[in-house]
């Protein structure tokens, strides 16, 4: 095989078996799963931690996250698995939400909170601002 397509193939990575295992693990596994730089509690990026920040204003306490930094392999392998080129990286019931201008923009519009509710993560918020029963 000759020509660009040659080198588009050539240049593809291919996701290894142990990070494909360990990504689909935690999104299938967990109800909000997120890769990032760094941990919930100590980001090392502010992407990361604009994410982190958001989640727990939205009442998400506990997820499964995913430190990047620690393991090249993952940090490659779930910028091919999502085919999105940035982390962080947020899953909700096994579907990709998208990186942190996604999560922002719809923690803004109110679309974050309604995808959360409807997936049964967390409960509405009643108008004086205490959650429903």
């Amino acid at each position: 095989m000759s020509g660009p397509s040659a080198l588009l193939t050539g240049a593809r990575r291919l996701i290894t078996d142990k990070a494909k295992a360990a990504i689909e693990d935690g999104i299938k596994n967990n109800a909000v799963c997120v890769f990032m730089k760094g941990t919930p509690e100590a980001p090392q990026c502010g992407f990361s931690r604009a994410v982190a920040q958001i989640l727990q204003v939205q009442g998400i306490e506990e997820y499964k996250s995913f430190n990047v930094l620690a393991d090249e392999e993952l940090r490659a392998g779930i910028k091919e698995y999502s085919s999105w080129p940035t982390i962080p990286q947020v899953y909700v019931n096994g579907d990709f939400v998208g990186g942190c201008d996604i999560v922002y923009n719809m923690y803004k519009s109110g679309e974050l909170e309604e995808l959360l509710v409807k997936e049964g993560i967390v409960q509405p918020i009643a108008e004086d601002g205490d959650k429903k029963e």
